[in-house]
């Protein structure tokens, strides 16, 4: 993974470009024309971590709990419940907490707060007060949230996607319900997929490859 550049430049009204930096200092812009343009941001408050408990919402017949408490964050596949740390598919993250402007952002009318969620796999779908923020899918993970954000309570729900790796791992740690080939290639189409039934091993995904071991990360 890659850090997010320093800064970067952006069309502002009009097609005008507008520097927005990541950390504070002084630069400088160099134009083809020989003009140059500066602009110094001073050093801005700490970063406030959402921490405490988080409740988390499962997508149903995935194999996971309808919904779980995570306190501290960790990943899904540290889990103990075998539902979680295999799941696939899309869980909400729900949380309420209260935030107080700081007299330099209520001094100043054009402060931009912003939404971090670090790493991500794989894709974000972010909500603040009812308010569709859009849809993160790249690093950096990050949302301005200036417009939803309300002084004292907020209500957060953030919905994360994953890979299927994950359950198909899991489902490798299941007996097998189809009859296969030593490379793992099928010998048969099984009949409960031929008449769309669930797998009698309690299996979630099926492929006519076994691409996955049960040790996989």
């Amino acid at each position: 993974l890659h850090a997010p550049p320093a800064f970067e430049l952006v069309a502002g009204p009009g097609e005008a470009m507008r520097l927005q930096a990541r950390q504070p200092g002084r630069y400088e812009l160099k134009t083809a024309s020989g003009t140059t343009r500066t602009a110094t941001f001073p050093a801005w408050p700490p970063p406030v971590e959402l921490a405490g408990p988080w409740e988390v919402r499962f997508q149903p017949n995935c194999g996971a709990p309808d919904r779980v408490m995570f306190d501290p964050l960790i990943s899904w596949p540290e889990h103990s419940e075998p539902g979680v740390k295999y799941f696939s598919g899309t869980a909400t993250y729900c949380k309420t907490f209260a935030w107080q402007p700081n007299a330099a952002q209520r001094s100043t009318a054009s402060a931009q707060l912003f939404l971090d969620l670090g790493h991500v796999e794989m894709i974000a779908e972010v909500r603040l007060n009812g308010k569709d923020l859009g849809v993160l899918w790249k690093p950096p993970f990050r949302v301005e949230v200036t417009a939803a954000l309300q002084t004292g309570d907020n209500v957060l729900e953030v919905k994360v996607t994953n890979l299927w790796v994950n359950r198909m791992i899991g489902d490798e740690q299941l007996p097998e319900d189809s009859d296969r080939k030593p490379d793992g290639t099928l010998k048969s189409w099984p009949q409960w997929v031929q008449e769309n039934q669930p797998s009698p091993t309690g299996r979630h995904t099926f492929t006519s490859w076994r691409l996955w071991k049960k040790a996989a990360p």
